[in-house]
């Protein structure tokens, strides 16, 4: 077929792909169902929109062009919600920070981002004036309620020119976010995502997790963390109904769903395990299913059991800030939701296939070749296609490294299965040699999990002059339990090969990041200084 000049995209067939259209369209066609619910209040898309339009007209009032970064620390309300759509619709990018970082780590991002201005929630504005006091960036709080009092008013009042939202977006490659990683390892990097991407992980939720009209979404997910996965678009773009909580408190977790059936949620796993400790539990209607996304670390059977018994279905989910969050997903088929909890499991703690519109998924070996689909050759995740990241801000060396070969280098360690599915073993600095013997610290910690006294548990390696390196476990168990070091390492010797069990133990509560990732860069740290068991 010829490319006749006549068939070249023009104004009437071609528009720049972006998530603002999202709203556009529920506004036009839902415009007085529920779009957002927080506290004891209900905005109606109409209404939602409304506070978008009145962010944008102040964005321009206090100078924002387009290309400029207008950063935000705030936990999930609507004003954060509604910087998602604000923001780019003046042209600007987003970057979401992460509330419960301290006033340096602010001022490094305001910094590196070169931020034109940051907004802040009320209970963040010490550190964030701190940090805007630092780097010379100017600094706005909303008013505590969002309708009345000092700061910004956005959820009432006049209303502001109603424009064209997505006029401002001229190319689909464009940036809508600047976010920076969860900074497990040093000072984390700026991760520049574009409209396009942004759209198709938005619609590819849509199509994973189900959202339709009639979706409730509970935001225990922060929405600062890789812009909520996208789900800050995806239910958008579904017509569902927001439901903001301030906190992630189980308490008021289990009065949210109850209060406002909620269908979806999601969040790290840390988050499940506080609801299934806390009392608050025996008021959940378990008849009322509801579908719970989880991501960070691999359901356990005795979470998956749990959590069952409250009435949660799960879907596995694995990404990266680089790909917008949800690259690949595992749920149960209908013929396995029958089976025993431990097969449930070992099938869910898969990362699963490609996500409907995200990136295709090999496992690679060192020479870039797709390692066999034989469930235990391990190769490292590599990610191509529209929904990676347009590459590191400030620091093209780290984007030519990632994307070195023509693929996005995760530094997940996986392996295929004949099936297709993709399992995770380890990340590439997480492994443990000790005497020559590779052991992966998620199969350990998979083990220690599977105890009935335990919480969590993160596995490092231990410098040991003998072995090199000897795996160390930081365990954390269950309310009134009393540590038992030599029950865990009998358990762990029914189910691993000697070379593989903890000869090095602490207990204490993960030190973790705001989004539940544990941080193990702080326990490689406190096993360096360790001394003791593991020497002979």
């Amino acid at each position: 077929m010829r490319l006749e000049p006549h068939l070249a995209p023009r104004s009437a067939n071609f528009r720049p792909l972006t998530p603002l259209d999202f709203l556009e369209r529920a506004v036009s066609t839902y415009p007085d169902r529920p779009a957002v619910i927080w506290r004891d209040r209900s905005w109606t898309w109409s209404e939602f929109h409304g506070a978008v339009l009145r962010l944008a007209a102040h964005l321009r009032q206090r100078g924002v062009a387009p290309g400029d970064v207008v950063s935000i620390m705030c936990p999930n309300r609507p004003e954060m919600l509604a910087a998602h759509y604000a923001v780019p619709a003046v042209g600007a990018v987003l970057n979401s920070i992460n509330t419960r970082i301290d006033r340096a780590a602010v001022a490094f991002i305001l910094g590196h981002a070169e931020s034109r201005l940051i907004l802040a929630d009320p209970t963040c504005a010490s550190v964030a004036t701190g940090a805007a006091e630092d780097t010379g960036v100017p600094i706005e709080t909303f008013a505590e309620n969002g309708e009345t009092g000092q700061g910004l008013t956005l959820l009432a009042g006049e209303p502001a020119p109603e424009f064209d939202l997505t006029a401002a977006v001229t190319d689909e490659w464009q940036p809508i976010a600047l976010n920076y990683t969860s900074g497990t390892t040093g000072n984390p990097k700026g991760v520049v995502l574009h409209h396009r991407g942004a759209y198709l992980n938005a619609i590819g939720n849509v199509m994973a997790l189900g959202f339709d009209r009639a979706t409730a979404y509970l935001w225990t997910l922060p929405m600062f963390h890789c812009n909520g996965w996208c789900h800050t678009w995806a239910v958008t773009a579904a017509g569902g109904t927001h439901i903001c909580l301030d906190k992630v408190e189980p308490q008021a977790i289990f009065e949210a769903i109850a209060k406002h059936g909620t269908t979806h949620l999601s969040c790290a796993p840390v988050v499940l395990y506080m609801l299934i400790n806390h009392p608050a539990k025996e008021t959940r209607d378990p008849t009322a299913r509801l579908t719970v996304a989880t991501g960070g670390a691999a359901p356990t059977a005795g979470l998956i059991q749990q959590m069952d018994a409250l009435g949660f279905d799960f879907i596995h989910l694995y990404g990266l800030t680089e790909c917008y969050g949800p690259t690949s997903l595992r749920e149960l088929a209908e013929a396995e939701t029958g089976l025993a909890v431990e097969e449930r499991a070992e099938l869910l703690a898969r990362q699963g296939i490609r996500h409907p519109t995200a990136n295709r998924i090999r496992v690679v070996d060192e020479h870039g070749a797709d390692v066999p689909k034989d469930g235990t050759t391990i190769g490292e995740i590599l990610l191509s296609g529209n929904t990676l990241l347009a590459g590191y801000y400030r620091n093209p060396e780290a984007t030519e490294e990632a994307f070195s070969g023509g693929g996005f280098h995760t530094g997940d360690l996986a392996v295929m299965h004949p099936d297709g599915h993709v399992e995770i073993k380890d990340r590439a600095k997480d492994v443990i040699i000790t005497g020559g013997e590779n052991v992966s610290s998620l199969e350990v910690e998979s083990v220690l999990s599977r105890h009935p006294d335990v919480v969590m548990a993160a596995v490092v390696a231990r410098p040991d002059e003998k072995w090199g390196e000897i795996p160390m476990a930081f365990v954390e168990v269950k309310p009134g339990t009393r540590p038992d070091e030599a029950a865990y390492t009998a358990f762990c010797r029914e189910h691993l090969p000697g070379f593989k069990i903890p000869r090095a133990w602490a207990f204490c509560e993960l030190p973790k990041t705001a989004t539940g990732k544990i941080q193990k860069f702080v326990l490689r740290e406190e096993a360096g200084r360790s001394k003791g068991a593991g020497d002979e």
